[in-house]
């Protein structure tokens, strides 16, 4: 993880550093808006990872000596199935072709995302996944 915090954190600089060269050259504020929410998503990102390194175990990927094999093994837990991310991008669909057609298109695409939402958070605590 320390790797990827570094490059996160190298990244952000040189975002940083184009963002006031755009800034400075173009006069141009939206471009110039969006470098400098780019140089802070990638500062968040970059701190996390490298505030996280510091407690957590090295990787394979922070040995300079270790071989793909070493990084082999369980990644994690991940959802085999789940209907909730369909829902939610129905919703969210709607609810954006709400801002172009008319804004009463969010009081069929509100509840749609309530519900997708609210399953996907309790997907694990009810039916036949509950004891995963």
């Amino acid at each position: 993880m320390k790797i990827q915090g570094k490059m996160f954190i190298w990244l952000s600089v040189f975002i940083l550093v184009m963002a006031i060269v755009y800034g400075v050259w173009s006069k141009e504020p939206a471009g110039t808006t969006a470098l400098f929410l780019a140089f802070g998503l990638a500062i968040m990102i970059g701190y996390y990872l490298a505030f996280t390194a510091r407690r957590v175990d090295a990787g394979a990927q922070d040995n300079k000596e270790a071989d793909v094999a070493d990084d082999a093994g369980e990644v994690g837990f991940f959802s085999p199935h789940s209907w909730q991310p369909l829902a939610l991008g129905i919703g969210g669909s709607l609810a954006f072709l709400g801002v172009i057609f008319g804004w009463w298109l969010l009081y069929f695409s509100a509840p749609i995302i309530l519900i997708g939402l609210w399953g996907w958070v309790f997907e694990y605590y009810r039916g036949e996944n509950q004891n995963q």
